[in-house]
């Protein structure tokens, strides 16, 4: 190195300069790479988007004879046990026949319960009351 003091002064300033201008480009390196890395993330959810918009959009859509026509029934499983006594039987029951089609003792507590789910399967159209207490499948 140069003897001359000033010389020395303004090369060590030089060289702190370009260690702090080399720290600044490796920080900006690291985060140009992180966002690089963002955006292809970005980019790949994006391309799933527009696949799975051009999908939708091919996809036929259901005429209204396929479609179900009847309301849903409850989420309750004894619903289905129900209908499925109904079906089986193939005639309109009682609330008392349906407790012995379900194995269920018949006790009060039983017929009235299974009375309250008939008339909220009634009431969404899902089952007939031909006579007051007789329950049956639309049509049958």
């Amino acid at each position: 190195m140069s003897e001359n003091p000033q010389v020395k002064t303004i090369l060590e300033h030089i060289e702190t300069r370009e260690r702090e201008l080399a720290d600044q480009a490796g920080q900006f390196r690291s985060r140009i790479e992180e966002l690089t890395q963002q955006l292809g993330e970005i980019d790949a959810e994006s391309e799933n988007l527009r696949i799975t918009r051009k999908t939708l959009l091919t996809l036929p859509v259901p005429s209204p004879a396929t479609g179900p026509d009847r309301p849903g029934i409850p989420d309750h499983p004894a619903y289905q046990q129900i209908l499925t006594a109904l079906a089986d039987a193939g005639r309109p029951m009682r609330a008392r026949d349906l407790c012995q089609a379900l194995d269920l003792p018949i006790l009060p507590k039983n017929t009235e319960g299974i009375r309250s789910k008939l008339k909220r399967l009634v009431s969404r159209g899902i089952l007939t009351e031909p006579e007051p207490g007789l329950f049956a499948r639309p049509g049958s």
